[in-house]
């Protein structure tokens, strides 16, 4: 593994910090760097968690700016939609979609996310592109670009696109959201410096779908968030 370097997609979030993490572990913080992507969202909060992540493990952290991509979008979480950000758990949207994605799926963005992250790694000599998706958000249809097959898709796409040198790798793409947070405390992760709040106030709201989720995912570890509570 010495030789492999990584790409991590860093949200500044949960599931990507211990993604970053669990690469570090994995290829050596040598050979590991992060991307950090804005797409128009409200707020700056999970780029600033991306930085302060990003400094804790010292590597270098690339800033990309997709907002004009989804100009166009109509999506709850970004600058030009009216659409308030729903105050209820993914299950209770989901009723109402009735198999669509809800609202704050922001059209094809780990498509376009993976897609970017595949120049950067080439250009950067990396063999491996990391990103956090997990099982609980491709539930329901919630987030169909963060479901197992999305990601075999896109996996072989690259790999084929880049003259066979570069993979994807989504550690989590099977596991729970309660998973990742198990494996964020194993990897001793900076939880504490994330930021999972669909809204940009000082703490996070508590009420937005994955406010709900990431809350249950700790209470089913037996902790208290650290984000929360310091």
């Amino acid at each position: 593994m010495k030789n492999k370097k990584a790409l991590v997609l860093l949200s500044g979030g949960l599931d990507s910090t211990v993604c970053l993490a669990r690469a570090i572990e994995k290829y050596g913080r040598e050979n590991v760097c992060a991307l950090s992507i804005s797409y128009g969202q409200k707020h700056s909060r999970e780029v600033e968690a991306a930085r302060n992540v990003a400094e804790y493990y010292g590597i270098s952290l690339d800033e990309l700016d997709l907002s004009l991509i989804f100009r166009f979008s109509d999506c709850s979480l970004l600058q030009g939609s009216d659409k308030e950000i729903p105050h209820e758990s993914y299950d209770k949207q989901l009723e109402q979609t009735q198999g669509a994605p809800v609202s704050t799926y922001v059209p094809f963005r780990n498509g376009l996310f993976l897609s970017s992250a595949a120049a950067i790694a080439l250009s950067r000599e990396c063999s491996v592109i990391y990103y956090g998706a997990h099982s609980d958000d491709a539930a329901g249809n919630a987030y169909p670009d963060c479901s197992e097959a999305f990601n075999n898709a896109m996996n072989k796409a690259i790999y084929e696109g880049s003259g066979k040198q570069l993979t994807i790798e989504a550690p989590f793409v099977g596991l729970t959201k309660a998973d990742v947070v198990k494996e964020g405390i194993r990897l001793n992760a900076p939880l504490r410096l994330t930021w999972s709040c669909y809204e940009g106030g000082e703490k996070p709201c508590g009420k937005c779908g994955t406010c709900i989720d990431r809350a249950r995912a700790f209470e089913l570890n037996g902790i208290k968030d650290p984000a929360i509570v310091q």
